[in-house]
């Protein structure tokens, strides 16, 4: 097609071909037959002259039930590279492709392999990568490209995307600019069609530009049909025109091949042979190449490197709408026949022919499922088993096939298909709507449901259990329990999931009965799963998912070393299986427990990258808790005003759905901003919200671990009464539970209140190795009030303890405090400068973090889904920002500030 009226477009596209370290990409979009084919065909020939090397891969509304068909044809070419991708991703690419078996891979490990594979291209060859009709490409190969196209900003890649206007993709969400394609004015649509079709009669002429409206593909090819013109309905579409004159085109073509074109637009593949072969069969004769020759000549379609391709989409749908059923249903058999040793498009070509149920077929669908599920295309299998379903002669199949694809929805965040197909299942019998109940509410956790619906579900399990369905009601009940974190559903309920939980046949110690007692009854059962804690934390690193459930168990009771101990074991493992489902969840644990400790280090990275994860895998509200946790850190840096706006996105991610941990955190950022802002009295308000059962900020678990914050507001703001009774309701609690946050703030909560040597003594006595943060607040508070009572010189040494401590920790505001305490006191303090984390972003401090420990670029790149060259590219900007020039001065640097 000519590009007449495209110079624009065609100059922007130039500026990627000629600095692909500078781009990302773009999306092209636009209605069909707007010309995006004709710029990716020019802005591909301009790349190779360029020295670029380009790799393509094309959707095909007949592939897009095929796992991973589109990014096999994309790396195709490049398929050797994958014998020297580090072992995981080797495996996982291979087993996605169909190479090898294997455990089933993760979608985002395949994402990694992918981008280190072409990372690695790229580095000898610069790379274009072209992805046309992304809207028809497989799901799994769409998510694959939307990964790369979020990290190859730092590579010498760039992706060059053609999407429908209308339609969804994955690559929609990807961060690439998009180029959107309007039609050509009417100067330019003159040029093109004189340029195509110079001889017209004027009138003739003048009717065409009229019909083809400015639609490029309808200038080139309208005048090829002008005897049809006359025939058509003036109204309708014009797409629809231009579909109807491609059918009169066809109808005038040799029954052969009319036959060949119908099984070519039927096929999944470009194979000439396959077509053939099918063509044959049906027609019981002999078919060659040139059966297709008529074809070619009427530019229907094209013969190019042993592949047959229609030249428009709208071509191939003309060809399919105008064929009968009865056409198409034996064109459909004809290739199952053909294709004897390729048994998941056999499957399909079966399904298509089958007019009504049929257990054989659905059976066959379902192993299909299978296969694509085990090479980690999830969109795949659900297709499958959504069609096996529609096959099943049985209505209990049929639900059983539902609810399985509703369950890899579920796994792979698409909620929308998640509802419909739950809906579609409409299951009848008790087990069934269990099923049914947990995987509508696990997007959020519940979090937008009626809190009633805990004692629904308590019920629920309880039946399931009574079945003899231990496994399944243990699943019910972890669900339920995470409820009890987002949302309060209340007493009662707790008990009655309590009460299924201990009826089971499960071992008090099994990590999933800790986790939902922890959840359901922190302070009850306190003292039991912190035994369990203590006794299983020897044992992380075997299972992350097991390590994640327990690091949430301590979170709930107040045992934020624990927590941060089992989230850090987690982490790697889940990062190993590209389950970035629920790395944000351990990321987000890790970071709450950290930022509590005062390894405001630690926390940084975590919280960023649980952020980041958490967005992109679809799950708002863990996304807000850790934007939260953002917000937290820059109040103890004395970021106030990063940290205000943070705290106000936060929650707005939580307020509308009453996310009670997104607020509850929230109210903490502001309780501990107007505490160092000196707003004593704002600062108590807010962080008594956390303990007023009616305040969406309550949270049954985290409203005790505020003690020592609310202290000082309480103190500060002349509001002792009010703190006295508040900790009159905490004391029972702490009877109940040894939680070591608990017990912490109480004992300087008694301290501060009350203060004297020994309770003072007492607060320091505790065991606070690894809670540093706590250790410098109880020396803050001594000094303070030493200094007070006169006796300067003992205040000193816990005042300058304090600074020293929260300059290593790097939370600045209660350093100041501490400074200016010790002037007051008499003693002066060196300023304290910006250390290496003051001048990295959190993600730069990360990658210095892991290279400070040791790991090659490579490993770094796996831990973060980052290409090596990426993280090297990073770590070149980081040294000169520290003033390093090696990775042994990086660690050096790194250990001396305590990061």
């Amino acid at each position: 097609m000519a590009l007449s009226g495209r110079d624009t477009e065609l100059k922007e596209l130039g500026e990627l071909v000629d600095g692909p370290e500078d781009h990302s990409g773009v999306l092209l979009r636009g209605e069909a037959g707007i010309g995006k084919s004709a710029l990716v065909a020019s802005t591909a020939a301009a790349a190779s002259v360029a020295g670029l090397r380009v790799l393509r891969t094309t959707g095909a509304e007949a592939e897009r039930n095929l796992a991973y068909a589109g990014l096999h044809q994309l790396l195709y070419p490049v398929r050797a590279g994958v014998a020297e991708l580090p072992a995981p991703q080797r495996d996982a690419l291979r087993t996605a492709l169909g190479l090898a078996d294997g455990p089933s891979p993760s979608a985002y490990l395949i994402g990694l392999a992918a981008l280190t594979l072409l990372a690695e291209e790229a580095a000898a060859k610069p790379l274009l990568l072209v992805a046309e009709d992304v809207h028809w490409l497989d799901r799994a190969s769409a998510d694959v490209l939307a990964f790369v196209a979020r990290r190859i900003e730092a590579e010498p890649i760039v992706l060059l995307a053609t999407l429908r206007d209308g339609a969804e993709s994955p690559l929609l969400e990807a961060g690439l600019p998009s180029m959107v394609l309007d039609r050509l004015p009417a100067d330019a649509a003159a040029e093109l069609l004189d340029s195509v079709a110079p001889r017209l009669a004027p009138a003739v002429r003048t009717r065409l530009l009229a019909e083809a409206a400015g639609l490029p593909l309808a200038l080139t090819e309208l005048p090829l049909a002008v005897g049809e013109l006359d025939g058509l309905d003036p109204v309708l579409p014009l797409t629809e025109r231009l579909e109807r004159t491609f059918t009169a085109r066809v109808a005038a073509l040799p029954e052969v091949t009319r036959t060949a074109l119908l099984v070519a637009a039927l096929n999944e593949t470009t194979s000439p042979a396959e077509t053939l072969a099918a063509t044959g069969a049906l027609l019981g004769v002999t078919a060659d190449p040139a059966v297709l020759a008529p074809a070619v000549e009427g530019r229907l379609i094209e013969l190019f490197a042993g592949a047959v391709t229609f030249r428009h989409p709208l071509m191939r749908s003309a060809i399919l709408a105008s064929a009968t059923p009865l056409d198409r249903r034996h064109a459909h058999l004809a290739l199952v026949e053909a294709l004897r040793d390729q048994p998941d498009r056999r499957a399909w070509h079966q399904a298509a022919a089958t007019a009504g149920p049929d257990e054989a077929v659905a059976a066959e669908l379902e192993r299909t499922a299978e296969r694509a599920r085990f090479r980690g295309g999830a969109a795949a299998a659900i297709a499958a088993l959504e069609q096996a379903a529609r096959l099943s002669p049985n209505a209990e199949d049929q639900a059983d096939r539902l609810l399985k694809a509703a369950e890899l929805a579920v796994e792979s965040g698409r909620r929308e298909t998640a509802e419909r197909l739950v809906h579609a299942a409409n299951p009848a019998d008790p087990r069934r709507r269990a099923t049914a109940g947990r995987l509508l509410s696990e997007f959020e956790d519940g979090v937008r449901e009626d809190p009633a619906r805990v004692a629904e579900l308590a019920r629920t399990a309880a039946s399931v259990a009574a079945d003899g369905q231990h496994d399944a009601a243990m699943r019910i009940l972890w669900s339920a329990a995470m409820r009890c974190f987002w949302t309060e559903p209340g007493p009662e309920a707790r008990q009655d999931l309590l009460d299924v939980a201990d009826r089971l046949p499960i071992p008090g110690n099994d990590p999933r009965i800790v986790a939902v007692t922890a959840y359901v009854a922190p302070f009850e059962r306190g003292q039991a799963v912190l035994a369990h804690l203590r006794e299983l934390v020897a044992k992380t690193g075997a299972d992350p998912e097991v390590d994640r459930y327990l690091g949430s168990a301590a979170l709930q009771v107040g045992a934020f070393d624990l927590a941060a101990r089992f989230s850090a074991a987690a982490a790697p493992g889940l990062r190993a299986q590209g389950r970035l489902g629920l790395l944000p969840r351990a990321l987000a644990v890790q970071a709450w427990s950290r930022v509590r400790l005062g390894d405001l280090a630690g926390a940084v990275p975590a919280a960023a990258e649980a952020a980041r994860f958490a967005r992109e895998t679809g799950q708002p509200f863990m996304a807000g808790l850790a934007t939260a946790v953002q917000a937290e850190i820059a109040a103890l840096r004395g970021e106030h005003k990063q940290a205000k706006a943070l705290a106000d996105e936060a929650e707005r991610a939580g307020l509308a759905a009453g996310a009670r941990p997104v607020l509850a955190t929230v109210q903490l950022t502001r309780g501990l901003t107007g505490l160092s802002e000196g707003r004593f009295e704002d600062a108590f308000a807010d962080l008594r919200r956390l303990l007023d059962p009616a305040d969406p900020a309550y949270q049954l678990a985290l409203r005790t671990y505020c003690v020592a914050e609310l202290t000082e507001a309480a103190v500060r703001a002349g509001r002792t009464d009010a703190l006295r009774d508040v900790l009159a309701e905490l004391e029972p609690l702490a009877a109940k539970t040894p939680s070591p946050a608990l017990h912490i703030g109480l004992r300087y909560a008694r301290a501060v209140l009350d203060p004297d040597d020994e309770r003072f003594a007492e607060a320091l006595r505790a065991d606070l190795a690894g809670w540093p943060a706590e250790r410098g607040r109880v020396h803050l508070a001594f000094g303070e009030w030493l200094r007070r009572q006169r006796r300067v010189v003992e205040s000193r040494t816990h005042l300058r303890t304090a600074r020293k401590t929260f300059d290593a920790l790097g939370m600045a505001a209660w350093a100041d405090r501490a400074r200016r305490e010790l002037r007051s006191a008499g003693e002066s303090s060196p300023n304290r400068g910006p250390d290496a984390r003051d001048k990295l972003t959190p993600h730069e401090l990360s990658i210095a973090q892991l290279a400070a420990e040791g790991l090659t670029n490579r490993e770094i790149g796996q831990r973060l889904y980052l290409s090596h060259r990426t993280v090297g590219t990073h770590l070149h900007r980081i040294f000169p920002k520290l003033g390093v020039s090696s990775r042994a001065d990086l660690a050096g640097k790194l250990k001396t500030l305590g990061g």
